[in-house]
């Protein structure tokens, strides 16, 4: 079905609504406005007959729609031409009405006439080389000479007849192509013609007169014409019949003629329906209704100078021509009298047309002078009467006789003999009845005459000359113009005889032949005809008066005709433009009501399909991600479909962090590139050349549009407004932070930025959580799933920090508390939705404000607004403010923290990133001594001067460098004075330290355009490093870092070809360490130590105030050659500046790749460190806490604390270490959780340290306990045989929860503290849970059993307390062969470790569930089972492994370190069975059931200090939060707290007091006054 059916029928059905339905019949816009929306191109009949008959349908006939049907069909081919013809036609003789109504339409002369053009292809087709007409009764005969344009006489012609172009400038002419041509009438006047010479001597024909040239010689030939043919309305093909193909050449076929070709019946048809609207139509006789007429003429002119017609214009014009005379006529036979002045009037211009038609294309084309049209004028002049008027009578009638005169004397010069035998009759007649009455006409006619009659002496002489030759061709010739001759002289005759008096001949012509009754008269008035004295009378007498004639009669009528014609045209041009603004009013209608809303619709339905295809594509890229991840799930060594040969694993750096802010973790990388082309390029630098980046051409011109004049001083520091401020005092409303009811607050478009890449797309908070919706075209597989896309409850949202990017102040670092940390940039709009009430939106920072900063703080005040629980001290302060507020610096001095924590918590703050590589954290150099075979610590000379900067830490380069500092001076004004063109810390100096790990040897790779740098200039030895910084000013790099805690970075474990070393050929792979350095966790070990030296204390202020204080800018930085190029200080420069994108982009870039300064964070000098003897003093005054254990190891002690459980094992004892207190309850005991193998649960009170007594630790016993009624025991029953374990036990963070497994059921407990009442049981295993395990952060619970997996549970908070577990675990891990023996987890480096009974520890990620390594402990032949985990807070994995030497044998236990990659660090064998494991810090807490609690270093297993013996078997260790006591569970239910230090004497008298907020008497108490002795006996 087409589209207009379609149309039609929604058109006719009823049960659209009426409405729709009068929008579909397009009566607003026609379908003139449809038409003129078509594309161009190849219109399909189906096309046009269909909308023709969408015209027809219409309730009402509207003409322009048809006009605008038939303007289409001008784009199709010749056969839907023709079948618009047909039902024009068939339209017009059927509805009479039709025709007036279409010769209102406006340019109805131009549609129609153009369908005569043939299509393209025939238009296009070769000319005949020769245009003659084949209906040319005899060759015409040569053309005389043409006369000089310098005659009189040529007054009235052009010098050239123009060509009618149509797109050339506008001439004012007869569509007839020439004006009146006096050439004819003229052309046998001449100085030189004598009877008998050789010139011409008569008066030519118009076939072979010069005249002026007729435009229409120029344009493209005609097919042949089919000579005559006649256009009644007979001749019109009846309606339905179909032409049938035609043989070539067939020139008489019409159109009930069944061999009538296509051209031939489109060109009939169309003559009739262009002759009924010219005729019919236009209404009316005067000039105006004449020039509505006269512009189809025109339009054949144009379209016969331009294309090709299927016959030629000139014909059309004569068809036309005719069929107006012949209904002329009728309408005034058929004419009542009182309409006859009308009709005359019709005909005076019907004749006028028709003399100006005759007499300028007829010039030269004889067939236009057609017996019809002869016939048709003589036959109208009769009827009206016109004849006897030609001297004296009515204007109108007397220009009619003229114009008849004149075209009967030109039939007379006509070749055809029947045509020329017609007119000499009725010249005859009117000779003998109305003409001459006066000299001028009797001159105008004798002068034709005798212009004829001596052609044709002359050619009998001629041929007379030739006869004696006898050709026959001759004799032929001598015989037609002996017969002319016979018709002429009379007609001479009978015009001397009536105008004899007129004439003058009795004195003109004295020896004139009698023409009365002379039967010799022919041959004497030939003969008369050669005598000088009719000469001399033609001459003298006939012509001037034919000239004048010709003057006074002919000439004005070409006047009013050439007028006539410019009128025409203009109305032509004002009709066109009339109609191209009707439809191009038609067209924005259409556009308006139908086209508009439909593209509208079609985009819309686009935008969705091109939506789903790019939903299916991205899901199809998604399904195959998740396939992978799958696949490697199954295919791990672990799965269901391990592989027999397992691939080498490839690795790459994880983004998650350690509570210090180390990133320690590698993860598999899946989609592992070696590069081997970029080391290929490498290798041949000569054969792909590098191609300069746009960055690398950027003109300067660009960085002075972009900087910035503004003092640093004068910076504006980076906080929230005013109204923003205030805005945070206004709480949010709890209705409105409902965890029930969760709300849009904000969405923000927003930029991910990661190390890899910058991803657009959406940030989202909500008063429960924080999502970001991936807006990549591409998803990828990250660490956290498939894509960027995250969502983080609000209440773990710890940290909220403003940040820059490319030195903009537009984004923010969200830190979570599981470490977890996204860096957003907001460079768009903000939209935001109300909570409660549009007043509580922010409001947009009026003033100088960048929006891209107003959005950023929106976003960063709504955060705060919504106050999540774990909101520390970072609130709306800038940088400076931040670092008082945190009161860092004050424990840093005091050794509160560590070196390496301060450091890195000044770079966090002040905006240093791992997100961005031109923000990365810096560290200072620290060591210069890289050659000793020992590294002496104590030794200052082995350290850098950390006073100075790195440019200049070689003394020699100071001057050098101060030198090129005062000598600088840019001439454009732009570049302020620097010390160092490079920068201390940029994304480049980065990817040099990191190029072994992933994914920085990608980065590294496309920096270099696609290939590594040469070998030399790459990281390949810490020592050679250092030694570039010495002999080079302008290397003035700094430490990142991972130089302080990832070894991993130091080897190639990836085998990249890193090339080789130009001088030495050595091959680059692992980084060449010191000599003092083992490997490259000691090198590791000693640099931290390093770090942490008495030196580096004594000295990093100076260094911090290079970096981050007061040496950083200004005079103090210029003092200290600090100085670096202006771009990479914060305000320098201002990109929003920089209008063009491209060079922003480019500027961008060089920003990014330079490197940025961090946050200038003081202003003044830093203070300096204590030194460790001082800070011992100042502990050891304020007096406020116990020591640390670990601090302490030679001044151990045991002190006995309380009989939890007579006689049955203690198998849990620990304090939760984040117990939430209020400022009231400041101070207060805190919760001491016991639970013994028989379930019983035991909550105590527990202080570690009251100043006021002076003792070790106060412990208040649980007085539930103390009676069988009120004790409380965990819900059971328990395995068989095993009791409650301690592996299966876990309390919550904040001491709110307790978790227990080893339940007959294989459930899942939850018992609520310190009632001990059971909230839930979740049964998922299919077996009994034999572990449990908690993350420190009190997010995730892992869970082991027997049925080989393990569970990731998600614990749920209220309020920031902890209420319970979700229903459903997170995570399912899967890869054990048999049961789960021990667990442990890690959220900040997402990892859950699990050890089964076969020997075999899975690494696996917490989010993702997805499998990472698996550790085979070394031991004997037949491994046991894995008793004990535990991770380290580094990602240490500490095993504690059984194994036997054959089936029977004994027992062997191990202890195993592994890193957080699964590397092993070291092994232990134990003489001793261990029953509890523990980990804290950088030890190891060994529990055996040898009665020995065993205290390890973490990095080496060796031990710490002598094991501390027990009279009985250990069953549970934990260390306080304070690390100032062990907990020891025994077997027999003893509670054994350790401690350090030597406490004051007790005073007796302090025993009477209580402890605070207790009724409970000291008898209760107990205060680590018993020491407890395990060399006693039991």
């Amino acid at each position: 079905m087409t589209p207009t059916q379609i149309l039609r029928r929604l058109q006719q059905n009823e049960r659209l609504p009426e409405r729709s339905r009068q929008r579909l019949r397009l009566r607003e816009c026609g379908l003139q406005g449809l038409v003129a929306c078509l594309p161009e191109g190849t219109v399909s009949p189906q096309l046009c007959q269909g909308l023709y008959k969408l015209f027809l349908g219409a309730d009402c006939l509207n003409l322009s729609d048809l006009l605008a049907v038939v303007q289409l069909s001008l784009q199709a081919d010749l056969s839907v031409r023709l079948d618009i013809c047909r039902q024009l036609f068939h339209l017009i003789y059927g509805q009479p009405d039709v025709v007036r109504l279409l010769a209102r339409q406006a340019g109805w002369q131009d549609v129609l006439t153009r369908l005569y053009v043939l299509e393209a292809a025939t238009a296009g087709s070769p000319p005949p080389s020769s245009p003659e007409s084949p209906t040319s009764p005899k060759p015409a005969p040569p053309k005389p000479p043409t006369e000089s344009p310098a005659e009189p006489s040529d007054v009235f012609l052009p010098s050239e007849a123009p060509c009618p172009d149509p797109d050339g400038f506008y001439h004012a002419l007869s569509p007839f192509c020439t004006p009146f041509d006096l050439g004819l009438e003229r052309s046998s006047v001449g100085s030189g013609n004598t009877a008998g010479g050789g010139g011409s001597s008569g008066t030519l024909t118009p076939a072979s007169q010069p005249g002026t040239p007729s435009p229409l010689d120029g344009p493209r030939p005609f097919p042949a014409a089919p000579g005559r043919h006649s256009s009644s309305l007979s001749n019109v093909l009846e309606d339905g019949s179909l032409p049938e193909p035609t043989i070539s050449g067939d020139d008489t076929s019409n159109t009930s003629n069944p061999q009538q070709t296509s051209e031939e019946e489109l060109c009939n048809l169309l003559t009739n329906v262009l002759f009924s609207v010219t005729w019919r139509g236009v209404e009316g006789s005067d000039e105006a209704a004449w020039r509505e007429r006269g512009q189809v003429f025109s339009v054949l002119t144009q379209l016969g100078a331009s294309a090709t017609l299927v016959r030629p214009p000139d014909c059309i014009k004569r068809s036309l021509l005719e069929m107006m005379l012949e209904s002329a006529l009728t309408d005034i036979k058929e004419a009542p009298v009182g309409v006859l002045a009308s009709l005359t009037q019709q005909a005076l211009w019907l004749l006028r047309l028709l003399q100006d038609f005759l007499c300028a294309e007829g010039h030269g084309n004889q067939e236009l002078w057609s017996e019809k049209l002869f016939e048709g004028v003589c036959s109208l002049l009769d009827r009206l009467g016109a004849w006897p008027h030609l001297a004296n009578g009515t204007a109108d009638l007397r220009e009619m006789a003229q114009i008849g005169l004149r075209l009967v004397l030109g039939y007379i010069l006509l070749e055809d003999p029947q045509l020329h035998a017609q007119a000499y009759v009725r010249l005859h007649m009117l000779l003998q009845t109305a003409v001459p009455a006066r000299r001028e006409e009797a001159c105008y006619v004798l002068s034709k005459l005798e212009a004829a009659l001596g052609r044709v002496l002359n050619t009998s002489s001629l041929e007379s000359a030739t006869d004696e030759a006898g050709s026959p061709l001759a004799a032929a010739a001598a015989a037609a113009a002996a017969e002319r001759c016979s018709w002429l002289v009379p007609l001479v005759r009978t015009l001397l005889d009536r105008a004899y008096e007129p004439l003058g001949l009795q004195w003109g012509l004295p020896s004139l032949p009698p023409t009365n009754g002379s039967p010799t008269f022919f041959e004497d008035f030939q003969a008369f005809c050669a005598t000088p004295e009719w000469r001399h009378f033609i001459d003298k007498q006939v012509q001037p008066t034919m000239s004048q004639f010709e003057m006074d009669t002919y000439a004005k009528s070409h006047d009013l005709m050439s007028g006539f014609w410019n009128a025409c045209y203009d109305m032509l041009m004002s009709s066109g433009q009339r109609r191209q603004w009707e439809r191009a009013q038609s067209r924005r209608a259409f556009q308006e009501l139908v086209l508009e809303p439909a593209q509208r619709r079609a985009r819309l339905e686009g935008l969705r399909y091109t939506a789903v295809l790019k939903q299916q594509a991205t899901q199809h890229s998604m399904a195959l991600l998740h396939w992978g991840a799958l696949w490697r799930q199954l295919a791990s060594p672990c799965g269901a479909w391990a592989l027999r040969d397992t691939p080498i694993p490839r690795w790459k750096l994880s983004s998650a962090e350690t509570y210090s802010r180390m990133r320690l973790k590698l993860v598999p990388n899946h989609h592992f590139d070696p590069h081997l082309e970029a080391s290929a390029l490498r290798d041949n630098l000569g054969e792909v050349p590098l191609t300069p980046t746009e960055e690398a051409s950027l003109p300067l011109a660009v960085t002075k549009e972009a900087k910035v004049s503004t003092p640093p001083e004068l910076l504006q520091e980076d906080q929230l407004g005013e109204d923003e401020l205030a805005e945070l005092e206004t709480p949010m409303e709890a209705a409105e932070l409902d965890e029930q009811r969760e709300k849009l607050v904000l969405s923000a478009e927003c930029q991910l930025v990661t190390v890899v890449a910058v991803v657009p797309g959406l940030l989202e908070v909500t008063t429960q959580n924080v999502y970001f919706y991936d807006g990549s075209t591409e998803r990828v597989e990250t660490e956290e799933g498939i894509g960027y896309d995250f969502r983080r409850p609000l209440a773990q949202l710890r940290e909220v920090h403003l940040r820059r990017f490319n030195l903009r102040r537009s984004a923010l670092e969200l830190f979570f508390i599981d470490q977890a940390n996204y860096f957003l940039n907001f460079p768009c709009k903000v939209g935001t939705t109300p909570v409660s009430s549009p007043s509580q939106t922010p409001r947009p920072q009026p003033g100088p404000i960048p929006p891209h900063t107003q959005v950023r703080n929106q976003v960063y005040s709504w955060l705060l607004r919504l106050r999540p629980p774990s909101q520390g001290y970072l609130s709306s302060r800038f940088p400076q403010e931040m670092l008082r507020a945190s009161g860092l610096t004050q424990k840093w001095v005091q050794r509160e923290i560590s070196n390496f924590e301060y450091l890195m918590q000044l770079n966090t703050i002040a905006g240093r990133t791992y997100n961005d590589l031109s923000q990365y954290p810096v560290f200072p150099w620290v060591l210069q001594d890289y050659v000793s075979p020992t590294l002496d610590l104590s030794n200052p000379a082995v350290f850098r001067d950390l006073s100075k900067p790195i440019g200049v830490v070689n003394p020699k380069h100071a001057q050098l460098v101060r030198e090129k500092y005062e000598s600088f001076e840019d001439p454009a004004g732009t570049i302020d004075k620097f010390h160092y063109g490079t920068h201390y810390s940029n994304a480049a100096g980065v990817m040099h330290y990191l190029i072994r790990v992933e994914p920085f040897t990608s980065l590294h790779v496309q920096l270099q355009s696609g290939r590594f740098d040469c070998s030399d200039r790459q990281f390949h030895s810490v020592a050679a490093a250092w030694q570039a910084r010495l002999e080079s000013p302008a290397d003035v790099k700094e430490l990142i870092p991972e130089f302080f805690y990832f070894p991993d970075f130091l080897e190639n474990q990836n085998g990249f070809d890193l090339g080789c070393l130009q001088l030495t050929n050595e091959k680059v792979g692992d980084v060449v360490l010191p000599p003092w350095a083992s490997s490259p966790e000691d090198f590791i070990q000693q640099h931290r130590q390093a770090l942490e030296s008495e030196y580096v204390s004594a000295h990093l202020h100076e260094w911090i105030d290079l970096i981050f204080g007061y040496k950083q800018r200004g005079p103090a930085a210029e003092e200290a050659l600090n100085v670096f190029y202006y771009c990479t200080y914060e305000g320098a420069v201002d990109l929003d500046h920089v209008t063009d994108e491209r060079e922003r982009k480019a500027l961008e870039g060089i920003i990014s790749n330079f490197g940025q300064t961090p946050c200038q964070l003081l202003k003044e000098p830093h203070p300096t460190r204590l030194s460790a003897e001082e800070a011992a003093h100042r502990l050891a005054r304020l007096d406020t806490n116990s020591p640390s254990i670990f601090q302490h190891l030679d001044e151990l002690k045991a002190f006995f604390a309380e009989v939890v459980s007579d006689g049955v094992p203690l198998v849990l004892a620990l304090v939760p270490h984040r117990q939430p207190h209020s400022f009231i309850t400041q101070g207060s005991p805190d919760l001491l959780v016991t639970v013994s193998a028989s379930g019983l649960l035991g909550t105590h009170s527990w202080l570690p340290y009251d100043r006021n007594i002076s003792n070790y630790f106060s412990f208040s016993k649980d007085p539930t306990m103390g009676s069988h009624k009120t004790q409380r025991l965990l819900s059971g029953p328990w395995v068989p045989g095993s009791g409650v374990s301690g592996q299966a036990l876990a309390v919550a963070p904040d001491g709110k929860l307790l978790f227990s497994g080893g339940h007959w059921d294989g459930s899942l407990r939850v018992t609520a503290l310190p009632r001990g009442k059971l909230l839930s049981q979740l049964s998922c295993h299919l077996d009994v849970v034999t572990c449990l395990a908690l993350d420190t952060c009190g997010i995730y619970l892992i869970s082991g059993s027997r049925d080989t997996t393990c569970m990731v549970w998600r614990l749920l908070h209220q309020g920031g307390l902890s209420v319970g577990l979700a229903p459903k675990p997170v995570q399912v891990l899967y890869g054990h062969g048999a049961a789960v023996s021990c667990v442990a987890i890690s959220t900040e480096l997402d990892m859950a470790v699990s050890g089964s009974e076969d020997g075999t520890v899975i690494i696996h990620t917490v989010r993702r569930g997805q499998f990472v390594a698996a550790l085979r402990p070394l031991g004997a032949t037949f491994p046991g089972p894995i008793f004990h985990l535990a991770l380290g807070s580094e990602g240490q994995i500490v095993v504690q492994s059984s194994a036997w030497e054959r089936p029977g044998a004994q027992v062997t236990y191990s202890l195993h370190l592994y890193s957080v990659n699964g590397k092993l660090r070291a092994s232990l064998p134990l003489a001793e069975q261990p029953t509890a494991l523990t980990v804290t810090e950088d030890f190891v807490l060994l529990g055996t059931a040898q009665c020995a609690l065993h205290i390890l270093q973490l990095n080496t297993l060796l031990p710490a200090a002598p094991p501390l013996p027990m009279k009985v078997a250990i069953r549970s260790v934990a260390v306080t939060k304070e690390r100032s006591h062990v907990l020891v569970g025994l077997e027999d239910g003893k509670l054994i707290v350790v401690v350090a230090g030597q406490p004051s004497e007790v005073r007796s008298s302090q025993f009477a007091r209580k402890l605070w907020r207790s009724s409970r008497r000291i008898s209760q108490v107990s205060s680590g006054e018993t020491e407890y002795n395990p060399t006693e006996a039991r």
